[in-house]
């Protein structure tokens, strides 16, 4: 009977997992479908297969631009909220800082408010400064919402931290910085890359921050596929689309070769 009850509760499991799946890669099917359709609406069944829209997205200079310019930003955000939230996340783990919860929820506060509030308030503040809308304010921007991603995700490699293993070091002579990057570094390395990969797609895709810091003539990708669907709506926006997810995979794919995906989502 144990084992009766088991297998039916493996089954439902198994079945809630398919259905969360379904649900959430299903869009991706359409917006590939879409992609691949000849025709510049959403059809089903497709009525064919063509490249029109992605041979339109790479020739077209505003689309390129504004993928270059996400592409630029998204590497100078990885750079920076990987150091920030990194080296956050060792301060309020190891620095036995006063007020360590207050802290800890100053550095999630932009997680907790919504996007175009920050944006909002970051156009206001750079209006009033009279810094008008540069390029390092959308780094700015980006890094503060990625920071927390990074932090939280090398907090959760150091709660399981031996530390041990760095007196064991020190105690055989080894200096503070060779303990920390040869013992401390490779065994925290992969919450780091973890939240680095967060980093990259959550600015990479960001719309709420950039749309109030971006200018006519330097828009990111995002903000280009919202102006562009005001006035057509055909299946560039979907090849963009597919350009944009497969990125992301490409840059999961790549850490995968790199160091191994199991070994950075093991903590």
């Amino acid at each position: 009977m144990r084992g009766r009850r088991a297998s039916l509760g493996q089954r439902a499991y198994l079945v809630a997992n398919g259905a969360i799946l379904f649900f959430l890669l299903a869009p991706l099917a359409v917006v590939a479908v879409f992609a691949l359709n000849p025709t510049p609406f959403i059809q089903f069944p497709p009525v064919g297969v063509t490249t029109r829209w992605f041979e339109k997205f790479f020739a077209s200079a505003e689309f390129m631009g504004s993928l270059r310019l996400s592409l630029e930003v998204a590497a100078a955000v990885v750079v920076l909220a990987t150091l920030i939230g990194a080296a956050a996340a060792l301060a309020l783990a190891r620095g036995g800082l006063p007020g360590t919860r207050f802290l800890t929820a100053l550095f999630l506060a932009p997680l907790m408010l919504p996007a175009i509030l920050t944006g909002l308030a970051l156009f206001q503040a750079l209006q009033l400064a009279g810094f008008g809308r540069p390029t390092w304010a959308l780094v700015v921007g980006h890094t503060l919402v990625a920071v927390p991603y990074v932090m939280r995700t090398t907090l959760a490699v150091l709660s399981d931290f031996d530390r041990r293993i760095e007196e064991a070091a020190a105690s055989l002579g080894a200096p503070p910085l060779r303990v920390f990057f040869e013992v401390t570094l490779p065994i925290i390395r992969p919450g780091v890359i973890a939240g680095s990969i967060f980093a990259f797609i959550v600015s990479f895709d960001q719309f709420p921050i950039s749309l109030f810091l971006v200018t006519p003539s330097r828009e990111t990708l995002p903000v280009v596929l919202f102006n562009y669907m005001k006035f057509d709506l055909d299946g560039a926006i979907a090849a963009a689309s597919m350009v944009s997810i497969l990125l992301a995979l490409a840059v999961v794919i790549v850490i995968d070769r790199l160091v191994g995906l199991r070994a950075t989502m093991r903590f």
